[in-house]
């Protein structure tokens, strides 16, 4: 229609120049609207395709509107998006213009057009980069003249090319460029030849820097893409387009361009690459026709190459070569490596590490590069570490053992002279990040695992020593001490340890490196070193004395020699210290201002247990040394002068005498000198907080705060922690004689003694004076004097348990010093004494120990170990008490019962669910522990059974040991059942439905496994009044795991008690709504009903009743329950015919022909099968109730096959390593009987609730989503459906919008059809679909319901997108893509003008990369899940709804 009218008006127009101008609104008229240059550019289109009118006039005309008309709007400014609707409806006037004007006119609009780009005119005059970027696409086709061309073609690539930080403007017009620009220069040959040129040309960047790498890759793809159809082969055929003659293929650069491109952080560039990758994949495989990509040098494959014969098109290895480049596959693995998917990470870097493992693949120079680069960078996620999902706890994850392989198997493939160079950057690599505990625990067993080579000379022991203080970080003390014990084996296996130790100038120069740590690291260091250098075949000695006579030579002189350095007699001495320390496996260091004080009496201490080991007898005069440095010390204490330093170190000296006494009491307690120590700390005053010293206080009001004056309070702590230690040295030798008050008496030798409750009240000063890590000797004098206060002075007490309290959460978050202060706080608050003398009075005191126990537990679940030593000493003191350690308390097992919370909480303690890192660390601590003493962190560590595991290990340990014939174990474990079954109800009422692995799950089933570990030591008496909750908790809507708990209690009560019999008979009486949850537990029960018989003479009257009752249920609705019901039948009527029953022969006939229909049933579905796999379950054919009785069925066997998850696995194992409580060689309840132990989880898992099992064969088809309404199928036959579309919107009251929607590469008809009917209810101008054809497709048709009958249906197919796209853009239409870009909109902020084209991406790969530039922005719908994309249509509907409400809303505004 618009063509027709166009016609007529031209062919009725004499004047041209009139015609325009009366278009354009007149002479003198204002600026041109958008809907008059539409005008006026069809008008153009018409005149350049034969208008009629002569050459010169349309010349004249076509300057005129050029110059006059169109000009002036692209110089003028304006708001977006009117603006950009004005500027292309004006290029799009001038690109005919320029077609009518001639080569002068295109060689001006373009001279104007380039001079501002160049420079943008003062004034805002000019152009702006938009404006002139669309006027050079609407000229570039009339250029003729080459200068232009080349100033258009330098132009393009300064705007496409990323030169340093750009800006958003920038970036805009780099993709005008890219999508307008660059695809009209390449329809000129020598144009495209010079932009492909300068596009790969290496020098893009700003200098070619690092930084811009990535953002040059990023242009350059964007501008590849937009030219794609230019630079390969023509497949059409149409012969249009110059240029064809290249082919990207065969460009090295392009490749590298793409390479980088599929690894780029950018997820728009991925995909451009992507496409790219695939179109020369196309390409080739149409062309059938070989093809190779010249290689610049090396002798390694191509970067692309095809061939015909072979038509590879997946990435293959094969033995001894490449076949393709190894930097594809470098390409693909760091693409995984850097995925947001941890799993796709993971699997990447398995396969990666897999590549050397199983294929003998020659070396590639860039692998080490990418092994030291993005496989470190994904080696440090902690989260790849993880076990496996059938591996066991404690065993080594896959990755690490694959690690160690790789990295084995790597370095005896590479060169000799490039293995020190890769060690070498591999171990700087380690020192270049922070890394975790995991991680780096791993590298460096890798490291360890490494053949014996000399690789690493200075620098390399350099790298090393930086590995090592970075482990320092590591929290985890096991795993710090794995991971340096693996670097020093490291350091001993790639290096050579004669040759690099044992010169001195190797010494001297290994001191310096050492410089940089810490003087308590660098003597420890050193110190392996002098070993190592001792420690090589025979001339051990020989060594270890050529290095001690200089050490001995300085150290003679130290007390001679005036003169002698300090420094140097302090580093000799260090040395020795650790030479000594190496005898007694003890470690100390020196601190702060104390160090030389500190040194002496360290050495001093290793000198006493060096004489010890030799004899007393043979060695120095111990005792007068002892007695002087007593009465020396003490006469410096009592001195009242300024020399604060003195007393500080008298005491830490008094302090180190009270050890050596505490370790060999025999030898020197009789010393007069002893017993004086003992009169001075008892008198002593505690917690003296000594004055500062006037020469510090001088020095700082000279000077700003000193390390001197910062460190003088730590001095001041050591100075009151070391009163206490003394005070504990007395304490621990003289409480059993300590009063209970202030007001008895005692000896005259312990008169300074008589004020316990000053002492305590000293005590609780002490905790608010010391540093958190110096309050353990407090807390062990508060261990002696609390048990004697309690009953005195409960409230001082309370506040001590309190204060001491608050010092042990504050320190919950310090590895190192947390435990060793827990366990003294524990000593104290749950001493025996304690405990006894709070449950007596059941006072304040009681009830502040039982808060204290929830607090603890409350952080167990927070910090795994807590409730471990908790329950272990309690346990310990409460079963093994310590002889000095009962006091007044007859039976210290009495507090079990006052605390018997404690033991309730441990019996269902257990891990929590993680899937965070804190589960990992525990896996890999588990590890480590397995290693044994193949890793030294385990030798020298203590074992403080951290495991969660532990405190159910602990407390069924401790029920094990409980003896049924003592009355204080056998009130205390019918406690103990009465409230676990209490919990097992509260638990039950919480939460009627809970699922598989829930918390609740979890906790009945370590209830449950509880009390079937008690049931052999309860008599009969307390069984019969709890066996109604025993059977009454089988009603419940339980799990399989606690079925076949309750199930097996249940039939070992009533074979020891068939008396109860009449009781589990009472359980079938009840309605069926009642036993629907419950019915099949009592049928497994009956299936072990021989077992139950098993020590009843008369069974008969017991088998007919039995058989009664199961024959009622054998012909129950359910099919579950005739399974089970079935199953018990058949082992009573087993057990009827073996006794030959002769009452039953009435029943024969019924009984024998159910169970042959149920043997013998054909084509019911799955029913035969069922059968056959309950038969076979484990609980029914392997299981036996009695023989299987024991600690691993119950805690392993059985949660395995139950299908627990794999957390609540106990293995046997844990039960014998944890040694503080060990169960008597008597026990023989342990093991799983071998049948029992190898069986593997069925498919069968009992049910109670639910339709039969049997499977239905028949499918549901592919059927209406919902009801459709067709309007024609309730309306007369003559119904007008050949009505126009724009009559039928008006007939119908609709408004038709200006959106249309493109769907042409959207491929399924289901999609299409949905969208046509969205498109049509909402009054879309127009669909378009890649082809008419998909409208007789039944499924289009399905969903569309007719909706293409009402709604303007347009083909255009995907080749054709790009010229309909600028063809729309030229009408003054906005391209919105649905896509999820770093730049894209938020729907919701984003307002769509009138005229808007939505382009909707395929459903696999979205929007190709060439169409992604044709877009003037990227909107994405706002997501709250974890599924990251829509399906298309609903995004459409999502889209084409919200376009639907704005305009309604503008509609009503305008109203």
């Amino acid at each position: 229609m618009e063509q027709v009218l166009a016609d007529t008006l031209l062919a009725q127009s004499r004047d041209l120049g009139a015609l325009l101008r009366a278009v354009c609104g007149g002479d003198g008229a204002a600026a041109l609207s958008v809907e008059r240059l539409e005008t006026l550019r069809f008008l153009l289109q018409r005149l350049a395709a034969g208008g009629g009118f002569e050459g010169e006039a349309l010349r004249r005309a076509a300057w005129e509107v050029a110059l006059e008309r169109c000009l002036p709007l692209l110089r003028g400014g304006g708001a977006e998006p009117e603006r950009r609707r004005l500027v292309r409806a004006a290029c799009g006037a001038l690109r005919p213009c320029a077609r009518l004007g001639g080569a002068p006119l295109a060689a001006r609009l373009a001279g104007e057009a380039l001079e501002a780009l160049r420079a943008e005119l003062p004034g805002g005059g000019g152009l702006g980069p938009e404006a002139a970027v669309e006027a050079l696409v609407a000229v570039v086709p009339a250029l003729r003249e080459p200068a232009l061309l080349e100033r258009a073609v330098g132009a393009a690539l300064s705007l496409v090319r990323a030169g340093g930080r750009e800006t958003e403007e920038e970036e805009v017009a780099a993709g005008l460029v890219a999508g307008r620009l660059l695809p009209a220069l390449a329809g000129n040959r020598v144009a495209l030849r010079r932009v492909w040129e300068g596009l790969l040309q290496p020098g893009c960047g700003e200098e070619g820097d690092a930084a811009s790498a990535p953002q040059r890759v990023s242009r350059t793809l964007l501008a590849v893409s937009a030219l794609a159809h230019r630079l390969f082969p023509d497949l059409d055929g149409d012969g249009g387009g110059e240029g064809r003659e290249l082919d990207a293929r065969l460009c090295e650069d392009f490749w590298q361009v793409v390479q980088e491109g599929l690894t780029h952080r950018d997820g728009l560039c991925r995909k451009r690459a992507r496409y790219l990758l695939k179109r020369a994949v196309d390409v080739s495989e149409k062309l059938c026709l070989d093809c190779t990509c010249p290689q610049r040098s090396g002798n390694e494959p191509s970067l692309f190459w095809w061939s015909v014969e072979k038509n590879v098109t997946v990435v293959l290895f094969v033995t001894d070569c490449w076949l393709f480049h190894p930097s594809w596959h470098m390409c693909i693995y760091k693409r995984m490596f850097e995925s947001e998917n941890k799993t796709l990470t993971k699997e990447g870097v398995a396969q990666f590490l897999e590549l050397y493992e199983t294929k003998c693949l020659p070396n590639s120079p860039g692998f080490s590069e990418f092994i030291i680069g993005p496989l470190m960078d994904a080696l440090s996620e902690s989260s790849l570490y993880g076990r496996s999902p059938g591996q066991l706890i404690g065993a080594c994850p896959p990755l690490g053992m694959k690690l160690q392989k790789f990295l084995s198997t790597y370095l005896t493939l590479l060169p000799k002279e490039e293995k020190s160079i890769f060690l070498l950057k591999f171990i700087q690599k380690m020192t270049s990040r922070h890394w975790c505990a995991v991680p780096i625990l791993f590298l460096s067993m890798a490291l360890a695992c490494i053949p014996s080579y000399r690789a690493l000379g200075a620098e390399g022991l350099h790298a090393l020593r930086d590995v090592l203080q970075c482990t320092m970080i590591t929290h985890q003390i096991l795993l710090r001490g794995a991971a340096q014990c693996f670097l020093l084996q490291t350091a001993m296996h790639l290096t050579d340890v004669v040759s690099d130790f044992f010169f001195p100038s190797v010494i001297c120069y290994f001191s310096e490196m050492l410089q940089g740590m810490s003087a308590k690291y660098r003597v420890k260091y050193l110190f392996l070193i002098f070993v190592l250098c001792s420690e090589k075949r025979n001339s051990e000695w020989i060594e270890l004395k050529a290095f001690l006579h200089p050490l001995l030579e300085v150290l003679l002189k130290l007390g001679t020699n005036a003169y002698i350095l300090t420094l140097k007699t302090d580093k000799s001495l260090q040395l020795l210290l650790k030479l000594l320390q190496n005898c007694s496996l003890k470690q100390s260091s020196p601190e702060d201002d104390l160090d030389r004080c500190n040194l002496y009496l360290a050495l001093l201490s290793e000198l006493m247990n060096l004489c010890s080991k030799v004899g007393w007898k043979k060695g120095p005069p111990i005792g007068s040394f002892i007695s002087s440095l007593i009465t020396a010390s003490i006469q410096n204490l009592q001195e009242m002068g300024n020399e604060q330093i003195q007393k500080v170190v008298s005491m830490a000296s008094l302090t180190v005498v009270c050890e050596i006494i505490d370790q060999k009491p025999e030898q020197l307690e009789s010393l007069q000198a002893v017993e004086t120590l003992k009169d001075f700390i008892s008198s002593a005053q505690l917690n003296q907080v000594l004055k500062k010293p006037f020469y510090i206080e001088e020095k700082n009001s000279l000077f700003e705060e000193s390390t001197s004056s910062q460190g003088w309070g730590k001095i001041v702590a050591s100075y009151i922690h070391d009163q206490w230690l003394c005070l504990q040295f007395i304490l621990n030798k003289s409480h059993k004689l300590l009063p209970l008050s202030d007001y008895e008496t005692l000896e005259r030798s312990l008169l300074p003694l008589q004020k316990p409750i000053n002492t305590l009240q000293s005590a609780l000063e002490a905790l608010t004076l010391l540093p958190s890590d110096q309050v353990l000797p407090v807390f062990h004098c508060m261990k002696v004097l609390v048990p004697k206060l309690l009953g005195s002075s409960e409230s001082l007490c309370i506040e001590a348990f309190d204060l001491a309290w608050k010092v042990i959460y504050s320190l919950s978050n310090t590895q190192l010093i947390f435990w060793s202060n827990l366990k003294a706080f524990v000593r104290f608050v749950f001493d025996t004494e304690v405990l006894a003398v709070a449950a007596s009075s059941k006072g304040q005191a009681y009830s502040k120990i039982k808060e204290i126990i929830l607090r603890l537990i409350e952080m167990s679940a927070a910090r795994t170990g807590v409730f471990n030593t908790v329950l272990s000493y309690c346990c310990q003191s409460w079963l093994f008490p310590a002889s000095d350690n009962t006091g007044a308390l007859e039976n210290p097992f009495s507090n079990a019962g006052n605390y018997i919370e404690l033991i309730t909480e441990a019996c269902v303690f257990g891990t929590v669910f993680r899937r965070d890192q804190r589960r990992l660390i525990q896996d890999v601590h588990a590890f480590v522990e397995n290693l044994g003493d193949e890793c030294a962190a385990n030798v020298v560590t203590e074992s403080t059974n951290r495991d969660d595991h532990y405190v159910r290990v602990c407390s069924i340990k401790f029920l094990c040991l409980l003896d049924g014939s003592s009355m204080l174990h056998k009130t205390f474990m019918e406690d103990l059942v009465i409230k676990l079954l209490d919990k097992d109800e509260l638990v039950s009422k919480s939460r009627t439905r809970y699922y598989v692995n829930s918390l609740q799950h979890r906790i009945k089933n370590r209830l449950w496994q509880t009390l079937l570990v008690l049931f052999p030591k309860l008599d009969q008496n307390f069984l019969t009044a709890t066996f109604d909750k025993i059977l009454h908790a089988g009603f419940g809507n339980n799990q399989a795991s606690i079925k076949y708990l309750i199930e097996w209690i249940i039939i070992l009560s009533l074979h020891k008690y068939p008396q109860f019999l009449e009781k589990f008979w009472n359980c079938f009486c009840y309605g069926e709504e009642k036993l629907k949850t419950s019915i099949c537990t009592f049928l497994s029960v009956l299936s072990h009903f021989d077992i139950i018989l098993e020590n009843t003479t008369e069974k008969k009257p017991i088998l007919k009743k039995a058989l009664l009752v199961v024959l009622q249920w054998c012909f129950n609705h359910n099919f579950s329950v005739r399974l089970y019901a079935l199953v018990a039948l058949k082992k009573i009527w087993g057990m009827c015919k073996s006794l030959c029953v002769e009452e039953f022969e009435a029943l024969t006939p019924v009984i024998e022909s159910s169970l042959q229909q149920v043997e013998n049933m054909h084509g019911a579905g799955n029913a035969k099968k069922n059968w056959q796999r309950i038969q076979d379950h484990f609980f029914f054919a392997t299981f036996h109730p009695l023989k299987d009785y024991s600690l691993e069925t119950v805690f392993y066997t059985l949660p395995r096959l139950s299908e627990l998850v794999e957390d609540e696995w106990i293995p046997l194992c844990k039960f014998t390593r944890y040694t503080d409580i060990s169960l008597p060689a008597a026990f023989h309840w342990c093991h799983s009987r071998t049948e029992l132990l190898n069986l593997k989880p069925s498919d069968w898992s009992q049910q109670d609730i639910g339709s039969d099992l049997i499977d239905t064969d028949n499918q549901a088809k592919w059927t209406d989503v919902q009801k459709k309404i067709i309007p024609w199928k309730n309306n007369s036959p003559d119904l007008e459906l050949e009505l126009v579309f724009q009559d039928r919107a008006a007939k119908l009251g609709k408004s038709n919008s200006r959106l249309i929607v493109v769907a042409s590469l959207i491929d399924k008809p289901t999609n299409l059809g949905g969208l046509c009917r969205t498109s049509e209810i909402f009054g879309a101008s127009a669909l378009v679909v890649g082809s008419l054809h998909y409208l007789n497709d039944k499924q289009f048709q399905h969903l569309s319901v007719s909706a293409e009958q009402w709604l303007p249906l347009v083909e255009v197919k995907p080749a054709q997108l790009v010229d309909y796209l600028q063809q729309k853009k030229t009408e003054g239409y906005t391209i919105i893509g649905v896509e999820q870009t770093a730049k894209s909109l938020d729907l919701t902020e984003y307002s769509f003008p009138e005229k808007s084209l939505l382009l909707l991406g395929n459903e696999h790969e979205g929007i190709p990369a060439n169409l992604i530039q044709q877009l003037d922005v990227c909107v994405e719908i706002p997501q709250q899940g974890i599924i990251r994309s829509l399906n298309v249509h609903v995004s459409g509907a999502l889209l084409i709804w919200e376009y639907t409400r704005q305009q309604m809303i503008k509609q009503k505004q305008l109203k």
